[in-house]
């Protein structure tokens, strides 16, 4: 059996998609001006909506720009860190919301931001570690941060209490834009945004997303480090996921990008999740949800195999086994 992308899931951005403990998989995503939809789906490929799980009322702290969710299970619990812009000053910051079901509905823990550095921050990705501790990464938004008169993204990594509420430490920069292909969109805007943390053979794995969303150019890259504050060294031949086109004339699929991870129902592959433009020529703000087997080479670097848009073989699964 096959597939094919984009996935049955339109208008949105920043997909993340979780496998719970019970083995469903869920898919949250920058999907409502006032909060977040959801969807679910058994095999990876098929999905079904389930409506809201999260959403800003009178009392809420944020009211509007609800970006880039990102779901944990922990403890029994579903954690939901996400971004929106503060009531109190218009700023962006990010917060965290808890539900027992991963449907929710998710409630704010507190009603302010888990922080407030003076600066903006969006795009949380929650990472715990084989010993148990716990770290967030975030990007500080160009809108606020201005580098000799550029405005730049750049993403810093803190570590949190067991909670996954409060700081445990100061924040620290990891990464900012300094490879050329990450100023394809510039001059006066650089991003390095994003970010996604995994870990395999004791090194950490920081994905991240450059360029501007709305633009074909925006794609992935990585760095490594052998501790998961840094330092970070950016992969030589970044990006490993970027737009498709044909003799530099007709754009085929066009910035893709701010992914996740994901295995397959068996366990045996990885999976890439991301959005591209729904429509490759205009790019823009409307997008479409793509996946895509990932993986390492011998020599430990990630690749991709993507962006796909001609038939796949499903995902691997307990039932039937596909191969890449």
């Amino acid at each position: 059996m096959f597939y094919k992308n984009p996935l049955n899931v339109k208008n949105i951005g920043d997909p993340f998609i979780m496998k719970a403990s019970h083995g469903t998989y869920y898919l949250y995503a920058t999907s409502a001006p006032d909060g977040f939809l959801a969807w679910s789906s058994d095999n990876l490929i098929d999905w079904k909506e389930v409506g809201y799980v999260y959403r800003s009322g009178p009392e809420s702290w944020g009211h509007q720009n609800f970006w880039a969710p990102e779901v944990i299970e922990y403890k029994e619990k579903y954690y939901m860190h996400y971004t929106a812009r503060w009531k109190k000053n218009d700023s962006l910051r990010i917060g965290v919301a808890v539900s027992e079901s991963p449907v929710g509905p998710f409630v704010d823990v507190q009603n302010q931001p888990m922080f407030d550095f003076g600066y903006a921050c969006i795009d949380a990705n929650i990472f715990i570690d084989d010993d148990g501790k716990k770290y967030m990464y975030y990007s500080r938004d160009c809108s606020e941060n201005i580098v000799d008169g550029c405005y730049e993204s750049h993403i810093y990594g803190i570590e949190l209490h067991d909670d996954l509420v409060s700081l445990k430490s100061d924040p620290v920069l990891l990464t900012k834009p300094e490879q050329k292909w990450e100023k394809k969109s510039g001059p006066d805007r650089l991003w390095n945004e994003g970010p996604f943390v995994l870990k395999r053979n004791d090194l950490y794995y920081l994905m991240y997303s450059a360029n501007c969303f709305a633009d074909k150019e925006y794609a992935v890259g990585y760095a490594t480090s052998e501790n998961p504050l840094g330092p970070f060294t950016k992969f030589a031949d970044n990006p490993i996921l970027e737009y498709v086109d044909i003799d530099n004339e007709e754009v085929i699929v066009s910035g893709p990008g701010h992914n996740s991870i994901t295995v397959s129902p068996d366990g045996s592959e990885l999976y890439i999740v991301y959005h591209t433009h729904s429509n490759p020529l205009k790019g823009g703000e409307d997008r479409q949800v793509f996946i895509d087997r990932m993986g390492f080479n011998e020599d430990g670097s990630l690749f991709v195999n993507g962006p796909t848009f001609s038939e796949q073989p499903i995902p691997s699964s307990k039932e039937g086994a596909n191969g890449c």
